[in-house]
């Protein structure tokens, strides 16, 4: 399987639209929105930012509003991430995102995805393991892409912290700021922006 997975520091829909653009060229069609991630914050206020985006870069999304367990053993779900072009998970919650998704439909779907964006959080819960932003720890993640965990968002954590979290790594660890990303192309890896490695990139 073909597949492309990018894990953006954080800003979704904001701070991205270079890259986006690259994406968007090489994976012509609809987007998929997946924002179960906010679903306990303001799920509305991150769509509606995605709807700007889209006229902004001149393309057309669907909302995919997974937000419970019961949402995401829906078929109806999963098939409209089968039909896009291109997912975008977003939210800022890794730990209801993986708790959601874990063992569904619409998991298998984004699993077997030929392209899947992820930005803050919801990058961190595509890692196994992933770091859970609540204290810093290692925790299981949804393992769309292994042997790596994403630290997102990394120019808010205090350097005492990230020190912490890196000094209880037993993984490779990227920092993956706002505006950066980490993406592996069929296994092979590449940075965008100021992603900073703390060992070497998994090479499966």
């Amino acid at each position: 399987m073909t597949q492309q997975v990018v894990l953006q520091g954080g800003g979704p829909f904001t701070a991205n639209d270079e890259l986006d653009t690259q994406i968007l060229r090489a994976h012509p069609g609809h987007v998929a929105v997946l924002p179960t991630a906010e679903a306990f914050e303001n799920p509305d206020d991150l769509v509606q930012l995605s709807v700007t985006w889209a006229k902004r870069l001149g393309i057309t999304t669907k909302l995919c509003a997974v937000y419970s367990r019961a949402d995401a053993r829906e078929e109806s779900f999963a098939a409209m991430i089968t039909q896009s072009a291109v997912v975008y998970v977003v939210g800022d919650s890794p730990i209801h995102l993986r708790s959601t998704l874990k063992d569904t439909v619409v998991f298998d779907a984004l699993a077997a995805h030929p392209c899947v964006v992820a930005a803050a959080g919801s990058a961190a819960a595509m890692c196994d393991p992933m770091v859970d932003p609540r204290g810093g720890a290692f925790a299981l993640g949804l393992g769309l892409v292994r042997g790596i965990a994403a630290i997102t968002e990394s120019e808010k954590w205090p350097d005492e912290r990230l020190q912490r979290t890196l000094s209880l790594a037993n993984t490779s660890v990227a920092e993956i700021p706002t505006g950066a990303a980490l993406i592996n192309q069929d296994g092979t890896w590449s940075t965008h922006g100021a992603v900073v490695l703390h060992g070497p990139l998994p090479t499966n």
